[in-house]
């Protein structure tokens, strides 16, 4: 029997996250890559890399947002999770993470530095356990949410899925 959302929130300790979803930190490199050896957006030192765990439960999303970083998402337990990805072209891409490979699921993918991004678990009473790994290293000051009517200006044609994944 496949375990239920509120299994991994207890175990693995998850709490409520800013965009949206449950989430854990569980690893933050000690080592830190110098603001200097950094491209440009980056205000500061950042560490090697992060990771942590995140899931998503049918009527949960994960907002609109971007980061200064590539952010590879990987896929535990649950239902696919669909990744909504506006790209530097402006271009939208529906990626999809999960088990079934038949149907296009990934096992993990990689949303790049700058690209607009979403998830929600679309499997009406399922969820979504996957974790994220982010490098150079995740920090909020990297972390832009993005505002729905600034963002539905920008992509017109888009407007529809951010209205609905946008706060």
């Amino acid at each position: 029997m496949q375990p239920k959302a509120e299994y991994y929130l207890e175990k693995l300790g998850l709490t409520r996250h800013v965009e949206g979803g449950s989430f854990k930190e569980v690893y933050r490199s000690a080592e830190l890559i110098p603001h200097t050896a950094l491209p440009k957006g980056f205000a500061a030192a950042r560490p090697f890399g992060t990771a942590i765990y995140f899931l998503l439960e049918d009527g949960q999303f994960s907002a609109f947002h971007r980061i200064a970083s590539d952010e590879t998402w990987h896929f535990y337990d649950g239902d696919t999770l669909s990744i909504y990805e506006i790209d530097a072209q402006g271009q939208l891409i529906k990626h999809q993470l999960g088990r079934n490979l038949e149907t296009g699921d990934h096992f993990q993918l990689t949303i790049p530095a700058g690209s607009w991004f979403g998830s929600r678990c679309e499997v009406k009473d399922g969820f979504s356990l996957v974790g994220c790994t982010v490098a150079p290293g995740f920090d909020f000051a990297d972390f832009e949410l993005a505002n729905k009517e600034t963002l539905q200006k920008a992509y017109p044609q888009h407007a529809g899925i951010i209205g609905v994944m946008t706060y």
